[in-house]
């Protein structure tokens, strides 16, 4: 039951729900005098705040236009592979379409070879009103092709060696879910492969969706990722809120109808199925703690509706798949079950109970980070492994706050924090910080080398430290009652433009600049894209997401580095799969040591940056780490700065970096280098 919507989003939010009393370069290449960056110029005109450009700004679309786009997008399929130089054995199908005020058509397309699924294949076509192609991102810039089409390993080999890494993890299945044969794109040179899904539960209870890329010719595991997302009323965090339900004769249930249909599901401790949905004779739901099963029952359903119309009404999308259709969620998974997940195969949100069954984990940052993996995966669907997956598990947390401050609820009041409300660690602390991601102990401030290889949950933390920068700024604070006090990677500070343009900016680059295989290089190169149609390249929001991606150590600030450079321009080859080259940068003039940030600038262009291993070599001889080896590392270029702490080297000497390919069929050229002191 609903009454009509009002013009005004905040009323029209509350009517959409019913009312009811409820609880919820080249070896001695050598530029002989340092350049001077910032030293001896003019400070330009500091940029100005501007507003979002409507022509560069996606327009809602209703469920039946975006069908009809996408079918368009379809039928033209053909024309549109040829058009961007695609192969003869190669077919696109559409996915999904956004589209901007000015006309201009943004088309994620999955790609096909010789009939396979090609992993990693997806690409995004941006077409102008004319029908011209203005820009093509893929997620794997590698030729589509391999040797041949017959498996030397067979299915049910690769289902074998799932099954077993399965079972390692915690796993009882003794046979996969399924397995097809594929292209696998993803990580360097495409081949053939099995994709086989093994079922079952994890090892802490959490059902398991493990996605297994076994080499159909060699046998070897090239890529595995878990494929589950983890994570009125009176209710338990939220205190009373207005839920909408449904009337059926005398009954009530959990079912809303203004939301595409969502319903709340209780299992009752169980761990398949749905369950059963929450009906009763009243609409007054829960009683504010876990002693009525309909409590957490009441969060759910609560928070499904809060982050369904925060999509709505600051994007324009219509539910999780932007197609008016709503998930549903379950409540009270298994006996003391400690997380909460998204499955895209069930379309479903799942909640356990906590330790001891106290501490449901139905509060609303958690309710809007699950259910955001359902978006993240039915748009850029970013790997779940990676720099990519901690891309995602980010995405997951900053649309989550954005839930959470949306609903402006006074008994779960908007904050910075992740699951500061279910007691997850026991001592009252949140289960992940944006403003200092390091504070839990495990999530990382800033960028590193070798941080694809950190658990997503924790890979995450530069993203989610990215978000607060450019929403709030560094240094300390205190907002809405909550203390932060967030540090920067290079020392300087960052002055935020709002949570609302930061929101923008990332959901703009989430659903038209980013693809299955996108690492922090390219967030922040999608994320810079976003700020300029929105702002423009001049704008103080431009600008700010620099600063706020060179505070957390990925790239440089606008103007380039501040401090003094000392650059290596003569290029040099580098070997394919071969032996390491250098080039020497001499420092003179400096008294002391180096700095503890130390400022690399480093640019190679190469068809595949994965098998790159570079490091600095200090006058001492030390080496320096800056880029290890990723099979997972998907892109092609290098055009990264890197902060070193190198405190422990004098300053003057010579400095070398070194480059190594470390794989076969891959070629590139150092192109230039810098080393900035501060």
């Amino acid at each position: 039951m609903s009454s009509s919507p009002s013009s005004n989003p905040s009323r029209r939010r509350a009517s959409r729900r019913r009312t009811a009393t409820v609880a919820l370069a080249g070896v001695a290449a050598l530029i002989a005098a340092a350049v001077q960056s910032g030293a001896a110029t003019a400070a330009p005109a500091k940029p100005q705040p501007g507003k979002a450009n409507p022509a560069h700004s996606s327009v809602r679309l209703t469920a039946a236009q975006r069908a009809g786009l996408i079918r368009d997008a379809d039928a033209g399929r053909a024309d549109t592979a040829r058009s961007i130089g695609l192969g003869a054995e190669e077919k696109l199908v559409a996915r999904d379409v956004v589209k901007d005020g000015d006309g201009t058509l943004h088309t994620r397309y999955e790609r096909t070879y010789a009939g396979l699924p090609v992993l990693g294949g997806d690409l995004i076509v941006d077409t102008a009103p004319s029908g011209a192609t203005r820009r093509v991102v893929k997620a794997s810039g590698a030729t589509l092709k391999v040797a041949g089409l017959t498996p030397a390993v067979p299915k049910a080999t690769a289902e074998r060696q799932a099954v077993a890494r399965a079972k390692k993890l915690g796993g009882t299945k003794s046979a996969a879910d399924s397995v097809r044969t594929v292209i696998w794109a993803a990580t360097g040179k495409p081949v053939l492969a099995h994709e086989t899904v093994v079922g079952g539960l994890q090892d802490d209870g959490t059902p398991s969706e493990l996605h297994v890329i076994t080499d159909a010719t060699s046998g070897e595991k090239l890529y595995e990722y878990q494929g589950i997302r983890t994570g009125v009323g009176n209710t338990q965090y939220s205190g009373q809120v207005p839920l909408t339900t449904t009337q059926s004769g005398s009954a009530y249930t959990l079912t809303d109808g203004d939301r595409g249909g969502h319903k709340t599901y209780n299992l009752n401790r169980g761990t398949s199925g749905t369950g059963t949905l929450f009906s009763q004779g009243t609409d007054t739901w829960g009683n504010g703690t876990i002693s009525d099963p309909a409590t957490a029952g009441a969060d759910a359903h609560y928070g499904a509706a809060v982050t369904w119309d925060f999509y709505q009404d600051t994007f324009g999308r219509s539910g999780i798949k932007n197609n008016g259709v709503g998930a549903y969620s379950r409540v009270h998974y298994g006996n003391s079950y400690v997380n909460a997940f998204w499955s895209d195969s069930c379309f479903c949100m799942t909640y356990g109970d906590g330790s001891g069954n106290a501490d449901p984990l139905t509060a609303l940052d958690v309710a809007g980070h699950e259910m955001s993996h359902g978006v993240t995966s039915n748009t850029a669907g970013l790997n779940y492994s990676g720099e990519s997956g901690g891309l995602n598990e980010a995405t997951s947390d900053i649309f989550g706050t954005g839930v959470e401050f949306y609903a402006n609820n006074a008994s779960d009041p908007g904050d910075y924090l992740i699951g500061e409300k279910i007691d997850i660690n026991g001592d009252g602390t949140p289960l992940r910080y944006l403003d200092k991601p390091s504070k839990d102990g495990a999530s990382k401030d800033s960028w590193y080398s070798g941080i694809g290889g950190v658990d997503v949950h924790y890979s995450s933390g530069p993203a989610n430290h990215f978000f607060y920068l450019l929403s709030e700024g560094s240094g300390a604070k205190v907002i809405d009652g909550v203390s932060y006090d967030s540090p920067t990677a290079d020392g300087l500070p960052v002055t935020g433009i709002g949570r609302d343009k930061a929101l923008q900016i990332w959901y703009r680059a989430l659903t038209t600049k980013w693809t299955s295989t996108t690492n922090y290089s390219g967030a922040r190169t999608g994320t810079l894209a976003a700020a300029g149609e929105l702002y423009g390249t001049t704008s103080a929001e431009y600008a700010a997401v620099q600063d706020a991606w060179a505070g957390v150590g990925v790239g440089t600030r606008p103007g380039g580095d501040t401090g003094t450079s000392y650059e290596s321009t003569t290029p040099v080859a580098i070997p394919d799969n071969g032996p390491a080259i250098t080039s020497d940068i001499t420092v003179t003039g400096r008294s002391g040591n180096a700095p503890s940030n130390l400022r690399v600038a480093v640019n190679i262009t190469h068809t595949w940056r994965g098998d790159l291993v570079i490091d600095l070599v200090g006058p001492s001889g030390t080496s320096y780490r800056l880029k290890n080896f990723s099979s997972s590392d998907s892109g092609d270029d290098v055009d990264e700065t890197y902060t070193v702490n190198a405190s422990a080297e004098p300053a003057d000497g010579t400095w070398k970096l070194k480059v190594q390919d470390q794989a076969a069929q891959d070629k590139g050229m150092l192109n230039s280098w810098k080393v900035t002191f501060p």
